[in-house]
């Protein structure tokens, strides 16, 4: 590991002063560079595939020293830059056949971290664009020995259209998804029928989708789009929202939310197989 790495300032660029021992310096990269050689991709999907409405916001903030270290050692074993280019064999991955859960959108990956600690028998594939969660997430795995993380990077409707067998999923997992509070924004929104319908062709019947979110209009919406969704069940009898399970941590930010009066409501529907979907109307009738 170069000393430039191990240096707070090394992930930013300035000037290229010689190192002295024991002195911080900041690296400089030269033009198309990449920021992190053996870490993820800055775009890993490219021009590969049509250019379409994203429902996620790229975020941009400092990546630490510890951080960078992690995506730079551990990316090639255990990181995936989703590019659209092969089926994945998601038992080749994780070196065993556990059920696998997919996780789109993971923050800073301590809810991922703890997760994968309560429940090693189920494999976490966490796909997200932040770099700097990228790299603290790969920083909790080592530290705590979680062998059942991977952690993707890019479009995680790349991911599923293009990289992920039909059935391959046990569950999927939504966690406070960008909300685009905006009405002109709301075609962003990740939980939508075009959505719904691709998820379902790569979850099992009976696998679980699990969302959460803060934001109660959009919750709103979630619980419209998958009560209407004909492939997918609520797991709760009056077709209502279902109270956080225990699996689900409640983070260090939701427990702030909340303490402020926020609501947060979480939705478990179930893949079901066509013709086996009950009546979901309030009475059960």
């Amino acid at each position: 590991m170069s000393d430039s790495l191990n240096a707070p300032d090394a992930v930013d660029s300035g000037d290229s002063t010689p190192h002295t021992p024991g002195v911080s310096v900041r690296h400089t990269r030269g033009k198309g560079e990449p920021r992190f050689p053996d870490g993820p991709s800055p775009d890993p999907a490219g021009s590969h595939f049509e250019r379409r409405i994203r429902s996620f916001q790229p975020r941009r903030s400092r990546v630490t020293a510890g951080q960078a270290d992690a995506l730079q050692r551990l990316w090639p074993t255990w990181g995936l830059d989703i590019d659209g280019r092969r089926v994945l064999d998601l038992g080749e991955m994780f070196g065993n056949d556990h059920p696998v859960v997919l996780e789109i959108g993971f923050g800073m990956g301590e809810a991922t971290a703890r997760m994968a600690a309560a429940d090693p028998g189920t494999n976490i594939l966490a796909v997200d664009v932040h770099t700097p969660g990228q790299g603290n997430l790969l920083n909790l795995a080592e530290q705590q020995q979680l062998t059942n993380v991977r952690v993707g990077n890019g479009d995680a409707i790349i991911l599923l259209r293009e990289m992920l067998a039909e059935d391959a999923l046990d569950g999927l997992r939504v966690y406070f998804p960008d909300p685009w509070p905006k009405k002109r924004h709301h075609k962003r929104r990740l939980i939508q029928p075009e959505f719904l319908d691709l998820a379902a062709t790569r979850l099992r019947p009976g696998a679980l989708l699990h969302c959460a979110t803060d934001w109660e209009p959009y919750a709103e919406q979630m619980l419209d789009v998958l009560t209407a969704h004909p492939d997918f069940e609520n797991t709760q009898a009056d077709g209502g929202f279902a109270p956080r399970p225990d699996f689900r941590p409640l983070t260090r930010f939701e427990g702030q939310g909340l303490e402020k009066g926020h609501v947060v409501n979480d939705l478990l529907f179930r893949r079901v197989q066509h013709g086996d979907r009950t009546d979901q109307s309030p009475s059960g009738a």
